[in-house]
């Protein structure tokens, strides 16, 4: 009886269905997201897949919204193209994920004014608090320069976007 459960076991790992679902990406009504859209000015992050919108979100910004990030420490938010290149859980902000800040032409643009372009540009979600609520930071522009969502809409973006996604930040 035991060598047949085993065999049954091993049958049922091994079969396409269980080797197709395990190698399925995440997806949002059958499609998988390949890129995340960032449009500052209306505060919202997008998964596309093929230029179609799957979902938005609302986002906070760094305390500097306007413009793009041009050294470390002006508290803006980049613009640009990147990749969500790792992830990590974080103490302060639940999760994050790493966005690939500073690209060449950040370095480059940086570097001829003889600054740095500062790093750990991430998407993470808000801080639990006790006395600010998270609906008191989702309301305003309060990172450094990172992306900040509800924590709720952190974990579905988490589970959604792979590592290697293309993020493009536009003003």
């Amino acid at each position: 009886m035991y060598l047949l459960i085993r065999c049954l076991l091993v049958v049922f790992c091994l079969s396409p269905a269980a080797i197709a679902s395990a190698n399925a990406s995440p997806t949002l009504g059958g499609k998988p997201v390949d890129k995340v859209l960032v449009i500052k000015s209306e505060h919202q992050l997008q998964l596309l897949h093929r230029g179609e919108v799957l979902k938005s979100y609302r986002v906070s910004l760094g305390k500097q919204p306007r413009g793009p990030k041009f050294r470390e420490g002006d508290n803006r938010t980049p613009e640009g193209f990147y990749w969500i290149d790792w992830r990590k859980t974080s103490q302060n902000y639940n999760l994050s994920m790493h966005i690939s800040y500073p690209n060449a032409r950040d370095r480059a643009a940086a570097t001829a004014k003889g600054l740095a372009p500062g790093g750990m540009i991430m998407l993470h979600g808000t801080p639990v608090d006790e006395e600010y609520p998270e609906w008191y930071f989702h309301t305003l522009d309060w990172t450094n320069g990172c992306i900040a969502l509800k924590n709720a809409d952190m974990r579905e973006v988490w589970n959604l976007v792979k590592d290697g996604t293309l993020i493009e930040i536009r003003p």
